[in-house]
């Protein structure tokens, strides 16, 4: 017998998962590009509904229905097939808690978020990974790992860290390929930045499905990250099944207003998708021109692969920007030690990248 209490198997195989850095060397201006936030902040009408809130002595709304009918008066949707939660992280582990349990298998690619592994753990799973081509989903290698124990199969389109996508074409594939009992869980948390006609966040699929629930985030092109809002759209029997075991009040008041406020800024989104579309070229064209090979990206990041020689790789290179107040986001724990990745930021800090990285590949240094 125990003489003390024990986690359930699983939880201490859990890696916690550790945010991009937010500090540099003393003494100089810091440029945070590790965690995907928009340089462009949030909407004014965002802050204003935030600063503007009241009556902090009472619950929240804890079905947040207000927040639910904008979302689904902007995209068609029926807000009572759409769940809000602190955000996309959460609802991905309640999600996982609902349809999974200890002999289940939880299924995504390589280099797929690392918050899947995390919760399929949490929940008592077992992590099955497949591999991928270039970066990118591979749709066979994951079809070909399916088992009658397979639960849930993860898909961030775009993915991250590697900014890479699949059609939906592919995403269709993918889902005509998997048994009806296997929920497929589409992670589009930065669906707003993409401009390829190929592409669709999958709105469709979960409409016309039975088994396809989306995610996305507010912390993103939004820039509520501190807020944490998140939403799902699925099935009304996944969404009754995951509100049965979300927490009566999983969201704050002023962060369900600043929500809605946001939602409903349509100009200040498009001003962040130009400002990306702009610069992630930009850095990309300028990046490459170093030498470096930079992953073709549709979200608001970039990944860097740097050279295995001494003296160029991504932990020397992470060590010579911080020097000069430039936090990237090493991504080890994907299995990519030798890439770094890059958040598009305001015109400033991307000219400051490039300059760096160019004095890197030098052979510089930060005196």
């Amino acid at each position: 017998m125990s003489v003390r209490p024990e986690p359930r198997p699983g939880v201490m195989q859990i890696d916690a998962y550790v945010p991009g850095k937010s500090k540099a060397a003393a003494g100089v201006k810091v440029h945070k590009l590790s965690s995907n936030e928009t340089p462009l902040g949030p909407s004014p009408k965002a802050i204003e509904a935030f600063n503007s809130f009241d009556h902090l002595e009472l619950y929240p709304d804890g079905s947040a229905m207000k927040l639910r009918e904008a979302i689904g008066a902007k995209y068609g949707l029926d807000p009572n097939r759409i769940v809000c939660g602190a955000g996309s992280d959460e609802l991905l582990s309640l999600v996982t808690y609902a349809y999974m349990g200890p002999g289940d298998e939880g299924l995504y690619s390589e280099h797929g978020f690392l918050v899947y592994r995390i919760a399929i753990l949490a929940a008592g799973g077992t992590p099955v990974v497949a591999p991928e081509k270039d970066y990118r989903t591979d749709v066979d290698a994951i079809l070909s790992r399916v088992t009658d124990k397979t639960k849930i199969v993860f898909l961030a389109n775009p993915n991250n860290p590697t900014g890479t996508y699949i059609p939906f074409d592919e995403v269709k594939r993918l889902h005509a390929g998997l048994p009806p009992h296997v929920l497929l869980v589409l992670d589009a948390a930065y669906a707003e930045y993409v401009r390829r006609n190929d592409y669709e966040s999958g709105l469709e699929l979960v409409a016309t499905s039975e088994n396809v629930v989306m995610m996305r985030t507010f912390s993103k092109i939004y820039g509520l990250a501190n807020l944490r809002i998140g939403w799902m759209v699925a099935p009304a029997h996944i969404a009754d099944a995951v509100n049965r075991i979300r927490g009566p009040f999983n969201m704050n008041g002023p962060a369900l207003a600043a929500g809605v406020a946001a939602v409903q800024d349509e100009a200040h989104v498009v001003k962040a998708v130009e400002h990306n579309a702009q610069w992630l070229e930009w850095l990309t064209g300028e990046i490459e021109a170093l030498g470096l090979k930079v992953t073709p990206s549709v979200a608001n990041f970039l990944m860097i692969n740097f050279p295995a020689e001494a003296g160029k790789t991504a932990k020397e290179a992470d060590e010579f920007l911080s020097g000069r107040g430039l936090i990237l986001r090493r991504i080890d724990a994907y299995g990519l030690p030798n890439a770094l990745r890059l958040t598009v930021g305001s015109e400033e800090a991307n000219r400051l990248v490039v300059e760096a990285l160019r004095d890197f590949m030098k052979g510089g240094n930060n005196a």
